[in-house]
């Protein structure tokens, strides 16, 4: 089922008599339970006219290197394989992504589908292929398992505010998406760049080669096992092992998700079917964690600056700013992991050398980062710059939101401390009471 509310005509009008439909993915690079996919068929269909697809590849994408783009062409890789066994041929072009749309549109477009991305970016994108197109321009919305607006209209303070809003549209929203056969298709249709081989074709990218692939392999392909794997072997346990980094007890779904390469809607709907206590914690991660995130997108457009956090905890933080710090490491330091905190080092050298850390030693270590920077101010930058720089899932709604959490985003006032004010405190001796924080030290230095 695609419910209206995902469906957003951002050029209205009746398509022209155009050779295909074309599809330009964007977020959401899959073929299952993919909404914007689903909706491009049937408007395919009822016009009578093949589907195309295209994709923009931009080597200059901000703050991306060599890591993300591996992964990132290993979705493509597949997904031109999976859209190809539906009869929808994917060009993927080296260019600015709505320039490489309109380029595509002008090659014979009836209409142009979209899926949703929540960044500045990638609605910038969408808004100046908006004003360039002539003929209609729809987006559908796959990368939430409620559309954003239709759970609230308004930036939200925290899970508690949105969590009940959410509950009460889930049960409209978590239904399987029927696929349908697309009837007309076509050969005509230029293929562009190789991606056969993404380690290859990286290598030949003038892109920033300083950060190597990370440890998983990325596309739609390895994320359906992943879901299998977790579903069947991990989520009965989940409650209990996600908060300890010494065993795999998370469900590694994060960058799958952050690529599109893996539907939010799959991963509920298979949580759903086996139950349990697991699966009501893996939901609220999934849904009501990831979707406040997207609303903080939506809703706050300085969602990745310092100025858009609450002005209770700038304020509070800026009236400690000058308090004393025992440890002040430059960034360079911090990228190197070369502080006198053994589980701060293990947390930064885990996610240098895989691209994943471990969520709870995320909070801890950026927690540390704010009482090893000068300010607040610095702080945020510098843990934004070695998250998005090292993590596959960087530069993604639940990055921003995650690191804003750090500085009081999402959150409450605490008990006042000295460098945090009234924001909450980490230490060490939290780790040691929930897990073997040395054993995870030792394993990563």
């Amino acid at each position: 089922m695609i419910h209206d509310s995902r469906i957003q005509p951002l050029r209205p009008g009746t398509p022209g008599p155009g050779r295909f439909v074309l599809l330009w993915v964007q977020a959401s690079a899959r073929t299952r339970d993919n909404h914007a996919l689903e909706y491009a068929v049937r408007r395919a269909n009822n016009l009578g006219l093949p589907l195309v697809a295209v994709f923009g590849l931009t080597p200059d994408y901000p703050e991306a290197n060599a890591r993300h783009f591996q992964y990132l062409l290993e979705g493509l890789r597949d997904l031109r394989v999976n859209l190809a066994a539906r009869g929808v041929p994917l060009s993927i072009r080296m260019g600015r992504p709505p320039e490489v749309a309109l380029e595509a549109a002008r090659e014979g477009a009836a209409l142009v589908v979209t899926d949703v991305g929540y960044l500045n970016l990638q609605r910038a994108w969408r808004d100046w292929l908006k004003a360039q197109l002539e003929v209609p321009f729809v987006q559908v919305e796959s990368e939430a398992v409620i559309p954003v607006r239709t759970v609230s209209g308004r930036l939200e303070y925290a899970a508690r505010t949105i969590r009940p809003k959410l509950h009460r549209l889930l049960g409209d929203y978590l239904v399987p998406l029927e696929e349908q056969e697309l009837r007309a298709q076509t050969n005509d249709w230029e293929m562009g760049l190789d991606v056969g081989d993404p380690a290859a074709l990286v290598r030949t990218l003038p892109v920033d080669h300083s950060v190597p692939p990370g440890s998983e392999v990325g596309g739609e392909d390895a994320a359906l096992e992943r879901v299998e794997e977790f579903i069947s072997l991990d989520l009965a346990q989940y409650g209990a092992r996600r908060s300890d980094p010494t065993v795999e007890g998370s469900s590694r779904l994060s960058a799958f998700l952050h690529y599109g390469h893996l539907s939010p809607l799959t991963a509920a709907l298979a949580a759903q079917e086996h139950g349990g206590p697991g699966a009501d914690i893996f939901l609220e991660e999934l849904i009501v964690r990831r979707e406040l995130s997207f609303n903080l997108c939506t809703f706050n457009p300085q969602y990745d600056q310092y100025d858009g956090l609450p002005e209770w905890s700038r304020r509070t933080l800026e009236e400690h700013a000058g308090d004393r710090r025992e440890h002040v490491y430059t960034c360079e330091q911090l990228d190197a992991a070369q502080t006198h905190d053994p589980y701060w080092n293990a947390a930064q050298t885990q996610m240098v050398r895989t691209g994943r850390m471990h969520n709870y030693m995320r909070m801890y270590w950026g927690k540390k980062i704010v009482e090893w920077t000068p300010d607040p101010r610095t702080a945020h930058a510098e843990m934004l710059w070695l998250n998005n720089r090292h993590e596959q899932d960087g530069r993604d709604p639940n990055s921003y939101a995650g690191l804003g959490w750090v500085l009081g985003l999402h959150d409450r006032p605490w008990a006042r401390r000295p460098i945090f004010g009234t924001v909450r405190y980490m230490n060490a001796g939290g780790l040691k009471r929930k897990f073997d924080a040395d054993a995870y030290a030792a394993r990563w230095t």
